[in-house]
């Protein structure tokens, strides 16, 4: 039997599995992708001030090719107001850093095997049937052959997947939204500022990565084909007009789209069971929150399972790791829900009231301090 089983060997999975090192857990990991697939996700990650603290607990973040973010411009497109945020004034060599999603799997995974804490590759976990003792796991998959098609363990963190609509205590919001990703190249040296533009169509956000940016560019869901399809010359003259002339795009490649909705679970504990990241949360990426928080879930349920030893699905655990995140997790998610709908739209006084805001951010500095803060590290920051 393991203590702890998680589902999903990509970041998330495999930082919970790495902050467990020393606790005396029988910890094990299956995932239904090869070894090497998660080392080849090319997603592009916004990585928090407090991420990196988390990541050198974890001992990774020496060998990440980060991409570090010291200033943070922010503005509207056709009206006032505009605020930006620098790493020096919170004594931080960076307020965030980028990071491509396969390059961080890979150095923790390097670190998992390391670690000599087993995975399980191509091993789907088809069915989970808690008790009041242990879960039931149900395997399958090439890996199964090797693994077995059975398994328990007392404890099951699910960190690995979406969340259906039609699951049962699942909020869903529909943004009606699309996210055009890619990396742009500028004229000039990005001098590691990111810019974050709301537009009327949605918000624009450029992230220094390497020498280039990665562009997420969000659109109504009926347009995001239209511009897909456009040439890389045609699409850039369409993005540059909505951006403005701070940054002057000379290039463009590895374009996509993905739609953009908001989905989480009220309860992210069940029965010996936990669900960390994508399969408790999924986020709209306006405030590059998503894989920030899942982080700090992961921190939160490793420091609740070595204060609590013994049983590590006993209810007590579990409903301390619960108490510990309600006001970070919902906080998040209402925080980036909330400027989706105001900020992606062209109402005309809630667009200069956007613009009074963005004004005030730079005017009153213990104001703009607070929302910097509560970016780097979650709601907790001020308590």
């Amino acid at each position: 039997m393991h203590d702890l089983l998680i589902v999903g060997a990509g970041p998330v999975g495999l930082s919970l599995a790495l902050a467990l090192r020393g606790t005396g857990l029988h910890v094990a990991l299956a995932d239904t992708r090869p070894r090497t697939a998660v080392t080849e996700d090319p997603r592009v990650l916004a990585l928090a001030h407090g991420t990196r603290l988390t990541l050198e607990r974890l001992g990774v973040w020496p060998q990440l090719p980060a991409t570090a973010i010291r200033h943070i411009h922010i503005s509207q497109q056709g009206g006032f107001g505009r605020t930006r945020l620098d790493a020096g004034d919170y004594d931080l060599p960076a307020l965030g850093y980028v990071l491509a999603a396969g390059a961080l799997a890979g150095a923790l995974r390097q670190a998992v095997d390391a670690a000599g804490i087993p995975v399980m590759d191509e091993t789907e976990v088809t069915a989970l049937k808690p008790g009041t003792e242990q879960v039931e796991i149900s395997l399958a998959g090439p890996g199964s052959a090797v693994h077995g098609s059975h398994c328990t363990a007392r404890l099951v963190a699910c960190a690995e997947g979406g969340l259906q609509p039609d699951t049962e205590g699942v909020v869903t919001r529909d943004y009606d939204q699309h996210a055009l990703i890619g990396r742009v190249a500028v004229q000039a040296d990005h001098g590691q500022v990111a810019f974050e533009r709301f537009t009327s169509e949605g918000p624009i956000a450029l992230l220094p990565y390497g020498k280039d940016y990665a562009l997420v560019h969000v659109v109504p869901a009926g347009r995001a084909a239209e511009l897909l399809a456009l040439d890389d010359r045609a699409y850039l003259a369409r993005l540059q007009t909505a951006f403005g002339t701070r940054v002057q795009f000379t290039a463009i490649r590895d374009r996509q789209r993905f739609p953009l909705g908001l989905r989480y679970r009220r309860d992210p504990v069940g029965q010996r069971t936990v669900w960390l990241g994508n399969a408790a949360q999924t986020l709209h990426p306006v405030a590059g929150q998503g894989f920030n928080l899942a982080l700090r879930d992961v921190w939160a349920l490793s420091q609740a399972l070595a204060e609590h030893p013994g049983d590590p699905g006993a209810a007590g655990t579990l409903e301390a790791y619960r108490n510990n995140r309600r006001l970070d997790r919902f906080g998040a998610i209402h925080f980036t829900d909330s400027l989706v709908r105001i900020f992606s739209n062209d109402v005309g006084p809630l667009h200069h009231a956007r613009g009074a805001a963005l004004f005030a951010l730079d005017m009153l500095p213990p104001l703009r301090h607070f929302i910097a803060r509560r970016m780097m590290f979650g709601a907790r920051a001020w308590l």
